[in-house]
C-alpha cells in the first residue's frame, strides 16, 4: 500500500515552493505592467522633451505652431462625433430597455453582431454606397455628392461607434434603481417627468463614461481622415504620416503628446464629475428595471422609433454593401457574381488572417489572466502596492492608441529589450493595452463573492496558489470570459495601437484591410472584413456559451 501522506519536511519544502511561486506571480505581474504599460509612456515623453541629452521645450514650440490647425481639427471632429454618438446611442439604448415589443430585444441582439466590426469597414461601405460613384447617391439617385471632408469623418466615426455606445448605455439604463421609478410614479409624476427627472439624470454617469471613451478613440483615429477626410487632416493622421513617411520619431512623439494632453484633461474632469455624482447612485438596484413600465409620450416614442429604425437600416446597408463588394463586380451589364477577391484572399492574405486569430487568442487570454490577478491582489489581498500597479495598467486605456504604439517603438528597439520587428511586440502591445478591462471586471465580481470560502481553505492549510487556482478562478469565470472576449475582439479589430509595430512577417488582418482600402481595392478589403466579422462573432458566441455553462 502506497502512503500518500506528505511528511513534515516535504510539506515545509512544498510550502516554501508555494510561497516562491505566489510571490513570483506578484513580481511578474508588477514587473510586466511597469515594463509594458508604464515604460513606453515614459520613453515617448523622454523622446519629445530630451534633445542632445538636455531637457527642452524646443520640439513643442515648433510642433504646436505648425500643427495648431490640425489640433483644432482633431478636437472639433472628436468632440462633435463623440457628443452625437453618445446622444444617438442613448436614444437607441432607451428604446431597447423600455420597449414593450419584440423589436427592443431584436435590436439588442443586432447590437451584439455589429459590435464586432473591424475599423475602416464603415469607411469602405460608406464610399461604396455614398461616394462619388456610390450605389445609392450616383447609380440609384443620379447625384454627384462629394463625401470627403470633416463631415465624412464625423459621420463615419458616429456610425462606427453607435453599437458600442448603445450597448454600454443599455447596461447603464438597466442599472438604474427601479424603486425610484416606482416611487416617482406612485407620487403622481407623469411618464415624461419620470423620464426627465429620474431616468436621464441617473444615466448621466454612464453617458459621461461613454463620451470619454469615444472621445479618446476619435482623438487617436488616423484611419478615417485618411480614407474619407480628403484635404481635411487631423493631428493623429499627421503623426502617423510623420512616422511612416518621414521616420521622424521625435517629432511624432511631440505630436502624439499633444493628443494626450486634451485626453488627460478630459479624464480629470470625467473623474471629478463621477465623484461629484456618486451620491446619486444606489448600489442596490431594488429590482429589474423591466418590471417598471415606462410609456414615453407619443412624440418621444416616435422619435426613438425613428432613430432606432434608422440605425438598423444604416447597419443593414453597411453590411450588405460589404458583402456586395466582396462577391460582386459592377459592369455595364449590372452586377456580376465573382470569386476573384476570395481567391486573392486565399493566396495572399490567408496566412495573415490565421496569424491575427493566434495573436488575438493569446492577447485575450493573457490580458484577462493578468487583469483578474491584479484585481485579486487589490480587492482580496488589499495590497497597496498593487493598487499602484492597477493605476499604471489603466494608463494605456485612457491615452490614444497611436501614442501607446509609438512608445513601444521607442522602448523596445535597443538592448536589452529588442522586440521591434517581431510578433512579440504586437501581442504584448495588444495584451497590456486591455489589462484594465480585466481588472475592472474582476473588481465588479469580487465585490459580490463571499470571502468565507477562501478563509475556510486557508484555515484548513491550503497553499496560496492552490486557493487561487482551485477556488478563486472558478468563481471569477464570468469576469475572465468577459475580459477574454474584449481582449480577443479588440485585438482582431485594432489598428491604431499596432500600426507602427507591424513588420512584413508579423502583419495582421486589420492592417492589411487598411492598406487595401487605401490602395482602392475595395473588393479584397470587403472579403477581409467579412472573415474578421464572422470569426470574431463565432469566438464571442463560444465564449458566451462557456460562461452560461
Amino acid at each position: 500500500m502506497i502512503n500518500l501522506e506528505i511528511k513534515p519536511n516535504n510539506r515545509e519544502l512544498f510550502l516554501k515552493l508555494d510561497n516562491f511561486l505566489y510571490y513570483l506571480l506578484i513580481f511578474s505581474i508588477a514587473g510586466g505592467v511597469i515594463l509594458f504599460c508604464f515604460f513606453p509612456i515614459v520613453k515617448i515623453f523622454n523622446e519629445s522633451f530630451i534633445v542632445n541629452n538636455s531637457f527642452t521645450f524646443a520640439m513643442y514650440k515648433g510642433v504646436f505652431k505648425e500643427n495648431y490647425t490640425l489640433l483644432q481639427h482633431s478636437l472639433f471632429t472628436s468632440l462633435l462625433a463623440s457628443v452625437l454618438a453618445t446622444f444617438i446611442g442613448a436614444c437607441i439604448a432607451f428604446y431597447i430597455v423600455f420597449s414593450t415589443s419584440w423589436t427592443g430585444k431584436g435590436i439588442y441582439n443586432f447590437l451584439l453582431i455589429t459590435m464586432v466590426s473591424p475599423p475602416f469597414v464603415f469607411g469602405l461601405s460608406f464610399i461604396t454606397l455614398f461616394g462619388r460613384r456610390g450605389l445609392i447617391t450616383y447609380r440609384l439617385l443620379g447625384l454627384k455628392i462629394n463625401p470627403y471632408g470633416w463631415e465624412g469623418i464625423v459621420i463615419l466615426q458616429i456610425i462606427g461607434e453607435l453599437s458600442f455606445a448603445a450597448f454600454l448605455l443599455v447596461e447603464s439604463f438597466k442599472n438604474i434603481d427601479g424603486r425610484l421609478i416606482n416611487a416617482s410614479r406612485s407620487l403622481g409624476a407623469s411618464q415624461w417627468e419620470t423620464i426627465k427627472r429620474i431616468i436621464f439624470p441617473f444615466s448621466y454617469k454612464g453617458m459621461l463614461s461613454v463620451f470619454f471613451i469615444l472621445f479618446t478613440k476619435n482623438l487617436a483615429d488616423f484611419g478615417t481622415p485618411i480614407i474619407i477626410g480628403g484635404n481635411y487632416s487631423t493631428l493623429a493622421t499627421e503623426a502617423y504620416l510623420t512616422v511612416v513617411g518621414r521616420g521622424d520619431l521625435s517629432k511624432a512623439s511631440a505630436m502624439s503628446t499633444l493628443l494626450v494632453i486634451p485626453a488627460l484633461i478630459l479624464f480629470y474632469f470625467y473623474r471629478k464629475n463621477l465623484e461629484k455624482n456618486d451620491k446619486f447612485y444606489s448600489t442596490d438596484k431594488g429590482g429589474e428595471i423591466y418590471n417598471y413600465l415606462i410609456t414615453p409620450p407619443l412624440f418621444f416614442k416616435i422619435f426613438l422609433s425613428v432613430v432606432a429604425g434608422f440605425f438598423v437600416i444604416i447597419m443593414l446597408l453597411q453590411y450588405g454593401s460589404i458583402f456586395l463588394s466582396g462577391f460582386y463586380n459592377y459592369t455595364v451589364n449590372g452586377f456580376e457574381f465573382t470569386l476573384e477577391y476570395l481567391e486573392v484572399f486565399k493566396l495572399g492574405k490567408y496566412a495573415t488572417f490565421i496569424r491575427s486569430i493566434c495573436y488575438s487568442l493569446i492577447a485575450g487570454f493573457v490580458s484577462a489572466a493578468v487583469g483578474i490577478s491584479i484585481s485579486y491582489f487589490t480587492e482580496r489581498k488589499n495590497m497597496k502596492s498593487m493598487k499602484v500597479i492597477e493605476f499604471l495598467a489603466s494608463l494605456p486605456y485612457v491615452i490614444p492608441g497611436t501614442f501607446f504604439g509609438l512608445g513601444y517603438i521607442l522602448a523596445f528597439n535597443s538592448f536589452p529589450f529588442v522586440l521591434t520587428g517581431t510578433a512579440a511586440i504586437v501581442v504584448l502591445n495588444c495584451t497590456f493595452r486591455q489589462i484594465s478591462i480585466g481588472s475592472k471586471a474582476g473588481n465588479a465580481i469580487f465585490s459580490k463573492i463571499n470571502k468565507d470560502l477562501e478563509k475556510a481553505a486557508q484555515d484548513l492549510g491550503a497553499p496560496k496558489t492552490r486557493i487561487i487556482f482551485d477556488i478563486v478562478l472558478p468563481l471569477v469565470k464570468p469576469a475572465f470570459m468577459v475580459a477574454f472576449i474584449n481582449g480577443f475582439t479588440t485585438t482582431m479589430t485594432t489598428t491604431g495601437a499596432i500600426i507602427f509595430l507591424i513588420s512584413p512577417g508579423a502583419s495582421v488582418a486589420t492592417v492589411e484591410m487598411f492598406n487595401t482600402i487605401r490602395d482602392g481595392d475595395y473588393g479584397l478589403a470587403s472579403i477581409i472584413a467579412i472573415f474578421i466579422i464572422v470569426v470574431t462573432f463565432f469566438i464571442n458566441i463560444l465564449a458566451i456559451k462557456f460562461i452560461e455553462k
